[in-house]
């Protein structure tokens, strides 16, 4: 099982920037697919960012043009840089990892609060 574990989460205002990090217990290069999801108070967790092998990546549209998913080699993270925050992405936000093995029921961080207040 991959340990994964975020960082990075607070209190911004509207408009205001912050990153994320996910740092894994293996070499993130070794995960097919790794990617983060949000979770708002009463709703459904729901896909933010993913980056696949390769380096391919891909956003919900809500986010398009805010946040950018990267890896960090050096620091074996996933980073999830968001900018222009709106009070609608308070959420806490959780990373996400998959092998690719069909054996692998993926892994799951434990969590960073963001919230979006003036």
């Amino acid at each position: 099982q991959v340990q994964l574990v975020e960082s990075g989460g607070g209190l911004v205002q509207p408009g205001g920037s912050l990153r994320l990090s996910c740092a894994a217990s293996v070499s993130i290069f070794s995960m097919n697919f790794m990617g983060w999801y949000r979770q708002a108070p009463g709703k459904q967790r729901v896909l933010v960012a993913t980056i696949i092998s390769g380096d391919s990546t891909n956003y919900a549209d809500s986010v398009k043009g805010r946040f950018t998913i990267s890896r960090d080699s050096a620091k074996n993270t996933v980073d999830l840089r968001m900018n222009d925050l709106k009070p609608e992405d308070t959420a806490v936000y959780y990373c996400y990892a998959h092998s690719g093995d069909s054996g692998d029921s993926g892994s799951w961080g434990q969590g960073t609060q963001v919230t979006v207040s003036s």
